[in-house]
């Protein structure tokens, strides 16, 4: 059953070697180093440069419809034979939205609430982009449900950087 990891930067190699990941997607503030840890090839890792903000701020990255169609167009040609991890700097706010956004992108079918309940369930700390959210929301064609899903279950536990988790994309 294909899964979806969430982790900070600071868990990223451990969660890629316990979860057997293959592919990984980065979302993070345009100069932060990040190491690809070994067993993700090159082409297998989506690096996304946007800063964990909602509105316009000067000398930092607001997500956009652009960097939300290459995270789309990525975990679209994941071949879910392994897991796919996720990772931004704490593991609490890009990397929630990017996963809540996948999981709304691969399964169409499913209810925008229930995986929002579910992305809560796994991830007492997870605060997903609202911005990221909504960009991806009007690309879906998901008329303001996943905004609302998201705005459903609030804010999450405050934390220096969230624990790593999992969803699955059923």
């Amino acid at each position: 059953m294909p899964t979806l990891h969430v982790c900070p930067l600071s868990r990223l190699p451990e969660t890629v070697d316990a979860t057997g990941a293959r592919h990984v997607v980065t979302l993070i503030n345009v100069g932060t180093p990040v190491v690809r840890p070994p067993a993700i090839a090159e082409a297998d890792h989506l690096f996304v440069g946007v800063s964990d903000i909602t509105d316009a701020l000067d000398g930092h990255v607001l997500p956009d419809e652009a960097h939300v169609r290459r995270l789309l167009d990525f975990v679209r040609a994941w071949d879910r034979a392994r897991p796919l991890v996720i990772h931004c700097y704490a593991g609490i706010s890009r990397s929630t939205a990017a996963a809540f956004i996948a999981t709304c992108a691969l399964r169409p079918d499913r209810d925008e609430a229930e995986i929002a309940r579910e992305l809560r369930l796994a991830s007492p700390s997870a605060t997903p982009n609202r911005r990221l959210v909504a960009v991806a929301d009007a690309m879906l064609g998901r008329d303001g449900r996943m905004v609302a899903a998201i705005a459903a279950i609030g804010r999450g536990a405050d934390a220096f950087e969230g624990e790593p988790f999992s969803v699955t994309i059923e």
